[in-house]
């Protein structure tokens, strides 16, 4: 069972990473991975804009520099941002076990999908998340319909 104070602290850091994005001019999504003892294994935030490559989302990043690793199932996901299907499916494949979600109001993503295949989440409603999101919708529009492929 995730922890739930300990999944707010998780999400500042995730939530870190979203703000650097978007101060790069990026999409504000961010991401964390977390071990079994709770310490941060990885950070990532969108790179899509920066980039140019459009599979850099904020969870893509992150699982990228967690690098090689044998302990995926004892960790944690923690994203800005419901998870959309290519990140969740990310996440099933290396049987991710537990994702931390900041806010799905802006976007739901494959929850559905993941509660199916064992995944257990949790939806924070993080007002922050809430707000950043909200603020690309409004700023820009073009790069938001963008993101999520309209």
């Amino acid at each position: 069972m995730i922890d739930p104070v300990a999944a707010r602290t998780w999400m500042d850091a995730a939530l870190a990473q979203a703000t650097k994005s978007w101060s790069e001019g990026g999409i504000p999504i961010g991401s964390v991975l977390v071990d079994a003892e709770g310490r941060i294994v990885a950070a990532g935030h969108n790179e899509r804009v920066q980039s140019g490559d459009p599979i850099a989302h904020a969870e893509m990043s992150c699982i990228r520099r967690a690098g090689r690793r044998r302990d995926w199932r004892s960790l944690t996901l923690v994203s800005t941002l419901s998870p959309c299907p290519m990140c969740s499916g990310t996440a099933i494949l290396y049987k991710i076990p537990r994702v931390v979600i900041g806010e799905h109001r802006t976007f739901m993503g494959a929850e559905d999908w993941m509660r199916s295949q064992g995944t257990e989440l949790l939806v924070l409603d993080d007002p922050r998340c809430i707000e950043i999101m909200e603020r690309l919708q409004r700023e820009k529009p073009d790069l938001w319909a963008e993101d999520i492929g309209i």
